[in-house]
């Protein structure tokens, strides 16, 4: 193959402290019921960013069956994880919030509320109009409630979809769009705003004046899960006023917060020279294939202008009905072709049900 294919978020990782704790509240309140694989074993390829020591780890992949992203819920077994040193404002440099969507934002504010979540302020609108709000998990980690219209399956629930995007803070959005618009291919600008928004006052941080840039792709993703995995989108974010500091500064990936964001990939060679060419080297790669348990592929790593991990993954092997042992292999496909949607709806078999 010539060139690369990004299919989408394939997930975003989040270091917790209890992962069977985190996977239980996720899957009841975000729908993150379906373990693409669980797996408690060593990280040994991540030594750029877990002190040049290997690290043991249990990380579960949970995916929505409505669609989006997954999360890769990770808990460090061989330290206790580490949360930052100081409590991020909107701006600071790394993944800030995740992005999840939502049929009807207006019931999913309403829905959380019912059940006494940590919801942040009021509903308000972004500066594209639509109705969004923020809610706290109870590790810290704060999520955006957003419109889509981009569903893999639309279940009879108020519960948001998977994630579709992230705020990402960043010292020079210009300079951001490098990776993020021409590389990762978020070339439409929504709005590129600066001022103090009331739809961001809720977060800490959000009430200061900041720069803010909402990306989408103006093409639709190609590949295997493109269907389930949908439209995302990225929101750059620079504090106008002040000095951001870096999230994970003196803390190992794989501690509380945000540990990274995940593509799923194809032709990774193609996207190591376009990344090389650009300046962004890879600084982690599995060469060839990663065992995950239930799950195999290539996975790579780079870091923006400003440090925030970005995972690439091209797989190879993954579940599809666990319970009858069978798998897929993706390398025989042609890797532009979407899985049919009975395949990528057998997934939903394995679904953990509360």
């Amino acid at each position: 193959m010539s060139g690369k294919i990004i299919s989408g978020i394939q997930q975003i990782g989040i270091g917790v402290s209890d992962v069977q704790a985190a996977f239980k509240w996720y899957r009841k309140n975000f729908g993150m019921s379906v373990p693409v694989f669980e797996e408690a074993a060593e990280a040994a390829l991540m030594l750029p960013y877990t002190g040049g020591e290997p690290r043991s780890r249990h990380a579960i992949l949970a995916i929505n069956m409505q669609g989006g992203g997954g999360f890769e819920i990770w808990q460090y077994t061989s330290r206790k994880p580490e949360g930052p040193k100081f409590e991020p404002q909107l701006g600071d440099l790394g993944i800030n919030i995740a992005k999840m969507k939502s049929k009807n934002v207006e019931a999913t504010y309403e829905l959380f509320n019912r059940r006494g979540l940590n919801v942040l302020g009021d509903l308000q609108n972004d500066p594209y109009g639509k109705p969004t709000f923020f809610v706290k998990d109870p590790w810290d980690n704060i999520f955006q409630i957003v419109t889509s219209n981009s569903w893999f399956q639309q279940r009879k629930t108020d519960l948001p979809g998977g994630p579709n995007g992230a705020i990402i803070g960043v010292t020079d959005i210009e300079k951001a769009r490098t990776l993020y618009s021409d590389i990762l291919g978020y070339d439409t600008v929504i709005y590129e705003e600066e001022g103090v928004f009331d739809d961001l006052k809720a977060v800490l941080g959000g009430d200061k004046k900041l720069k803010r840039i909402l990306l989408r792709h103006s093409k639709p993703m190609e590949g295997a899960f493109s269907p389930l995995l949908g439209a995302s989108e990225i929101e750059l974010v620079v504090a106008s006023n002040r000095k951001p500091k870096k999230i994970y500064e003196n803390r190992f990936w794989g501690d509380l917060g945000y540990i990274h964001l995940c593509y799923d990939i194809n032709g990774m060679q193609a996207l190591k020279e376009e990344c090389e060419a650009k300046g962004f080297n890879f600084t982690v790669d599995s060469a060839n294939s990663f065992d995950m348990g239930e799950a195999a592929g290539h996975f790579t790593y780079i870091e923006d202008p400003d440090g925030t991990l970005i995972e690439f993954v091209e797989t190879h092997k993954v579940p599809i009905m666990k319970k009858i042992g069978w798998y897929l292999n993706l390398q025989k496909r042609d890797p532009k072709k979407p899985l049919p949607r009975f395949m990528l709806k057998a997934m939903g078999m394995s679904e953990v049900k509360d």
